[in-house]
């Protein structure tokens, strides 16, 4: 990508680093700084317990993630994408910790012939971002997942679309040699490090002004006493769109709602029935499995449902939010991109579409 952001003199030159948020975004900057050699560092999160990282399904899908009128957005992700392999190996060896990265694909999948409509269309989408896609018959399915309903209609396989676990990647981060406070900070003006970095979620409004937003997912984790699945499955029942994704130890994280109702974190009946519904009619033996947790987190959105990324305030104050669905996928380019304005002033990725001045 090209046309890096700039800020000549804002090399790092040993100042501390204050990052406000300990969720995947956060830590994932922390782990790029420490790479380059930054050591004062301190990671402010009141409860990094309640991230929307703990909630998420962990696909890395650059493709069926975004949506027209998103190819700057797309062309970050597919940027993001291609470092993944890359970041999850150092994070591995640095830490000692497997982030269950997996790589089989992910299968979409149709139940009826007006949801089959549904998925060619995401199918054209993937042709034209020049991302491999394999158009797939029900039987051609099944062959790939027998326990796939045999009323499935058809679908595709897209073998760029990977997946890795969150517990795992945030387990791993917070293993690093940082400083946690866990103050609840309320004004930059309180925060004394000599750059501060906003990483904050939904919670970066406040602090910033930014038009970012709470945005409701309720998620399940149901488990078995091994995998009913080898693939991600997205797909579509009845016009209701689902997630499923396996993991090695038998559980599957079936997702995800999205809901504008602020900061409701309440998981409800209907919320888990518009869940369950569509993934048991296409893999009934999801009716089997035992339901291990109910989840609902707060994604960040913004108007453009992009992030924001870069100086907010001459060379100190740095966004790095905003990320909606995709701060799992993101997390390794706004890494680099963040540890690089540090560090170095500039970043070689394109990032003029996501400054904080798009909403002025």
């Amino acid at each position: 990508m090209s046309g890096p952001e700039r800020c000549e003199g804002a090399a790092n030159n040993g100042r501390s680093v204050g990052i406000v948020g300990g969720g995947i975004i956060g830590l994932s900057i922390a782990f790029e700084l420490l790479e380059r050699g930054v050591e004062d560092i301190t990671v402010y999160d009141p409860d990094p317990s309640r991230g929307a990282g703990l909630v998420a399904a962990g696909m890395l899908a650059p493709t069926a993630e975004s949506n027209y009128g998103e190819e700057a957005l797309q062309a970050l992700m597919l940027e993001s994408m291609g470092r993944w392999p890359g970041f999850a190996a150092r994070v591995e060896a640095r830490t000692g910790h497997s982030l269950a990265y997996r790589g089989e694909g992910t299968l979409l999948v149709a139940l009826t012939g007006d949801d089959q409509a549904e998925i060619d269309r995401l199918v054209g989408y993937y042709r034209r971002a020049g991302t491999p896609i394999e158009p797939l018959t029900g039987r051609g399915l099944r062959e790939r997942e027998p326990l796939l309903s045999p009323r499935v209609r058809g679908g595709a396989f897209a073998p760029g679309d990977h997946q890795v676990d969150p517990r795992r990647l945030l387990g791993a981060l917070r293993t690093l040699p940082l400083r946690f406070a866990t103050q609840k900070i309320d004004a930059l003006s309180t925060v004394r490090d000599d750059v501060i970095i906003i990483a904050a979620g939904a919670a970066s409004a406040s602090l910033t002004g930014l038009p970012v937003r709470p945005v409701k997912g309720q998620l399940l984790r149901l488990r078995g006493p091994e995998p009913l699945l080898t693939h991600v499955i997205r797909g579509v029942a009845n016009g209701r769109h689902v997630y499923l994704v396996p993991r090695a130890d038998g559980e599957l994280v079936v997702g995800a709602t999205e809901e504008e109702r602020g900061a409701d974190t309440t998981v409800t009946a209907g919320g888990v029935l518009d869940l369950l519904r569509p993934a048991a009619d296409l893999v009934p033996g999801v009716a089997e499995l035992a339901l291990a947790e109910t989840l609902a987190g707060l994604r960040p959105g913004t108007p453009d449902n992009a992030p924001v990324l870069g100086f907010l305030d001459g060379e100190r104050v740095l966004a790095a939010t905003g990320h909606h669905r995709n701060g799992v996928l993101l997390a390794p380019v706004t890494g680099e991109v963040v540890a690089d304005l540090v560090t170095r002033g500039s970043t070689d990725v394109d990032i003029a579409a996501f400054g904080a001045g798009r909403f002025t």
